[in-house]
């Protein structure tokens, strides 16, 4: 019953951030619970016994799995929104260090360097020599290229900034850890961030400039897990009511 109410607490945290956008669902994996060997199988010449006597003890959630498949997309024509295409991350400095993010729909904080190209939290987004971007032009003439080149133009004439948006990949992502507002943060699991401009070209990440990746949560999908889970609760409830009331009639019998 435990496992299962574990399981329905994620699934609607699946369910409430159906809207959040570069959310990504996470799934519960389980395993039996130790078992208890009333006969051992075993084997000899004349005959023995093929199959063991064993009852289990139970489950229990065994990790929560996150599911990076590719969110659909939402046309903005915003020049601060940017959808991920891959499997990559933007790079963001936080009060605690480096972490990590698919939410694209940034923002511009002013700061004393001018317009900075930030989170909406106000955390710098990084280029890629972990530098703050600064906008010192109307953002209404900005460009970013497939590969996260900034420039601008100007007069009819396109403006190269030198610099361009970090995005960084990961060994095994699956091992990040989920801080919060949409943040991932290194683990040893993960293994340290590698330069998307350094990848192959056949797992390279590109930017969609415009656009926005909404959560890969499918509402159809959750349901009928949920209605899963639900089920097995009231089920194995069943069963230990059931289990009791054997045993309080074991209890009560008389010669």
């Amino acid at each position: 019953m435990l496992a299962q109410q574990f399981n329905v607490d994620v699934i609607s945290n699946n369910i409430a951030n159906v809207n959040t956008h570069g959310y990504k669902k996470n799934r519960v994996e389980f395993k039996d619970l130790l078992y208890q060997t009333i006969n051992r199988a075993y084997m000899f010449e004349n005959g023995g016994r093929p199959v063991n006597l064993q009852v289990g003890h139970g489950v229990r959630p065994a990790a929560t799995t996150k599911d990076f498949s590719q969110g659909a997309y939402e046309t903005t024509d915003d020049k601060l929104d940017f959808a991920i295409e891959g499997d990559a991350f933007f790079v963001v400095r936080s009060p605690r260090g480096e972490v990590y993010t698919r939410e694209g729909n940034l923002k511009l904080s002013i700061t004393a360097d001018g317009l900075k190209l930030t989170t909406n939290e106000g955390y710098p987004i990084l280029d890629e020599n972990g530098q703050d971007i600064i906008i010192d032009f109307d953002v209404s003439q900005l460009n970013v290229s497939l590969e996260g080149d900034l420039s601008y133009n100007e007069m009819g004439e396109t403006i190269d900034l030198g610099q361009r948006i970090a995005l960084v990949r990961f060994d095994n992502k699956a091992g990040l850890e989920s801080i919060g507002d949409n943040f991932f943060a290194v683990t040893s699991a993960s293994g340290e961030p590698m330069p998307n401009s350094e990848s192959d070209p056949a797992v390279m990440s590109f930017l969609r400039q415009g656009m926005l990746e909404m959560s890969n949560v499918r509402i159809a999908e959750e349901m009928v897990k949920l209605i899963v889970a639900q089920r097995a609760y009231e089920v194995n409830s069943k069963c230990i009511q059931a289990s009791d009331d054997m045993m309080g009639i074991a209890n009560n019998l008389r010669r």
